[in-house]
């Protein structure tokens, strides 16, 4: 199916108020001897490479979260088993006390060549699948949806877009509509890719105004990224993740000389800026 559509969910769960948004608790993926894909293994054969292993962390309601690491160190597989289309070899991983499978509050926002931008879709039928899960599959939209996808697009600033195609926008109108639909969804959770990609600053900027206008509504954000100025700048905490957690927690203390060595080795830190 369509990232575009398969990226909708239809069910609730209600959250256990006392549990932290996010938790992992040794959680390890496990790919089968030869495989290109993860599989869920009660017992890793001998020989199993790991995705990601014994991962343990967890972020409370409102922060937002940095998530760095040479390529290949784990980061989409690790978004991949919050929002619940990989399944853990080992651990758990809770979304507000409950498995990932379920939730509407989980706003997630791949990265861009994940989705196929030829899909006959415009704007608005985008952020409107953000209301599915509110709405039910097979129910019209009502007055208050259309309002609520309006409101949506005008906050992330992509209100005059809303007739397009969603493939004739650049990267950072994309990146806003996206972001419009986890707002109309009324995410709780956003979770971003590598969504600073191939912008340049002044998209950049506008993604972060986005991003601040949701702290005072308690929305958590975990966004991916291989900038580590931005990661320090502009994050409550950073993981720096390279198939294990190497360190989690305030930029000033995780992004340390010993700490970047570990995880991305002798090759040099990458930076966007």
């Amino acid at each position: 199916m369509n990232v575009v559509m398969s990226l909708t969910k239809s069910r609730d769960v209600v959250h256990e108020p006392a549990a932290p948004t996010l938790a992992l608790q040794n959680v390890s993926v496990a790919y089968a001897a030869g495989a290109q894909g993860t599989t869920r293994q009660p017992r890793p054969a001998a020989g199993a490479d790991y995705a990601l292993r014994e991962v343990d962390f967890t972020v409370e309601a409102g922060q937002r979260i940095a998530v760095v690491g040479p390529n290949g160190a784990g980061k989409s597989t690790l978004f991949k088993l919050i929002v619940g289309t990989v399944k853990p070899t080992e651990g758990l991983v809770t979304v507000y006390g409950h498995g990932p499978n379920g939730h509407i509050c989980i706003g997630y926002v791949p990265q861009r060549n994940q989705i196929d931008w030829s899909f006959p879709v415009t704007v608005e039928d985008v952020v409107m699948m953000g209301r599915v899960g509110r709405i039910g599959l097979f129910r019209w939209p009502a007055r208050r949806d259309r309002e609520i996808v309006a409101d949506s697009l005008a906050r992330a600033g992509a209100a005059h877009l809303a007739g397009r195609q969603i493939g004739e926008l650049s990267g950072g109108q994309q990146q806003r509509v996206f972001i419009a639909r986890a707002l109309a969804q009324e995410a709780s959770l956003l979770l971003l890719d590598e969504p600073l990609t191939g912008l340049d600053l002044p998209s950049q900027e506008a993604l972060f105004e986005i991003l601040d206008s949701v702290r005072p509504d308690g929305v958590t954000v975990v966004v991916a990224t291989h900038d580590l100025n931005l990661a320090a700048e502009r994050f409550d905490k950073v993981l720096l993740l390279n198939k294990r957690v190497v360190a989690f927690g305030a930029a000033t203390a995780v992004l340390q000389p010993h700490f970047l060595l570990e995880a991305y080795g002798g090759g040099g830190v990458i930076s966007n800026r």
